[in-house]
């Protein structure tokens, strides 16, 4: 890939500039936590962006997307927006770092990147990382790693429309191989815990499904937790939010909130202490645990969050039932993946029936990406 993007880019642009690479990212545990203050454990993979980049001496970015084939050219300034959507990511970053107080000069670019879209591997944050990171060295603005993340979620939230967590753009800055990062999503404080799971495989299973009721249901479930934590706050005012709270609290309040609220808020204090369980269970190199926290995970994702569906219940019972030794849903649920720990020996016939009985089933075979956690955002010397 890296090849091909230095062959386009000196054919478009002449003598070749400086390359950078970013990553997308896996949660191995800490789902639905980051909305209600509690932890996630992302890791950067494999699999990112990658972009040769050099300043031009212009006030004008010319950037060039060898996945879309397809050059933008726009300017600095607020009303230079690219009319394409994939060139709005680079033009977001260009002005975030700007906001900030950072240079930002024209440059040109071309870039690729191997992310499987739609397979919940944030390939936009990978995008964003990639470009926030490099325009921070090419113009040696001295901008933290940090705020180089929160320039890649603003970046979505002011010129691509989408209101995420910090999550996805911190794992794409911070990430390092062979190592997991628990975030605290109400403080910002996060720790590195090793995951070198030697003789297992991680691998994803996408079921290439998307349910339409995706969005609204997100937004139901953010709004029973936030029930739920207003009524425990009742009598425990220190609460601010449901990651806060203690299992006992919240059935204290069983009677004074809908079912449906409670039962939501009773996976996410579950899932608080899972993620605490997994970084212990990772310091003693227990990957036995950490599968059966994965398992519970999608239990509670399942039959308490209700954010599963047939295909990926399917996908988790075969999997138990095989052996492997962790399963569950990743990302927002409603279709895409199940994140999978397997054993070496376990992995091909999984994978051989994990293809031909969820084709038998649903009419379609599953996407399958075996995942490595990696190095984020960076400089290819």
């Amino acid at each position: 890939m890296q090849e091909r993007i230095h062959q386009k880019f000196t054919e478009l642009y002449g003598e070749g500039g400086r390359v950078f690479a970013s990553a997308g990212r896996i949660n191995l545990i800490g789902e639905h936590t980051d909305y209600n203050g509690g932890y996630v454990f992302p890791g950067a993979i494999d699999k990112g962006i990658i972009a040769e980049i050099k300043p031009n001496g212009k006030n004008t970015v010319r950037a060039y997307s060898l996945d879309y084939d397809q050059e933008a050219i726009f300017g600095l300034a607020e009303e230079d927006k690219p009319d394409q959507q994939w060139a709005r990511y680079v033009f977001g970053v260009c002005r975030e770092t700007s906001k900030r107080g950072g240079t930002v000069k024209g440059f040109d670019c071309v870039f690729a990147g191997d992310v499987p879209l739609g397979a919940g591997l944030s390939s936009s944050a990978a995008l964003e990382s990639c470009f926030a990171f490099a325009i921070n060295e090419l113009f040696q603005n001295g901008i933290d790693k940090f705020e180089l993340a929160k320039i890649g979620q603003s970046t979505e939230h002011n010129y691509c429309g989408v209101k995420c967590g910090i999550m996805d753009q911190f794992a794409s800055i911070f990430g390092k191989r062979e190592q997991l990062i628990r975030l605290n999503c109400k403080t910002l404080e996060y720790k590195y815990f090793p995951f070198n799971p030697e003789g297992y495989k991680l691998v994803l299973i996408d079921s290439c499904v998307k349910h339409e009721l995706a969005s609204s249901a997100y937004n139901k479930r953010r709004e029973s937790c936030e029930n739920a934590a207003a009524a425990i706050r009742r009598n425990h005012p220190e609460v601010e939010f449901l990651s806060d709270a203690k299992r006992v609290w919240l059935e204290e309040v069983r009677g004074l909130i809908p079912q449906e609220d409670f039962l939501r808020a009773e996976y996410v204090i579950g899932e608080v202490q899972r993620v605490l369980d997994v970084c212990d269970a990772l310091e003693r190199g227990d990957y036995e645990t950490v599968g059966e926290m994965m398992y519970q995970t999608h239990f509670g994702l399942s039959r308490l969050y209700e954010v599963s569906c047939a295909e990926l219940d399917f996908l988790n019972k075969l999997a138990r039932k095989m052996g492997v030794t962790g399963s569950r849903v990743m990302g927002g649920g409603f279709g895409g993946c199940t994140i999978n720990l397997v054993k070496d020996s376990l992995y091909e016939p999984f994978i051989e029936a994990a293809k031909e009985l969820f084709e038998t089933e649903f009419g379609h075979a599953p996407k399958v990406y075996d995942v490595v956690v990696s190095d984020g955002a960076r400089e290819i010397k």
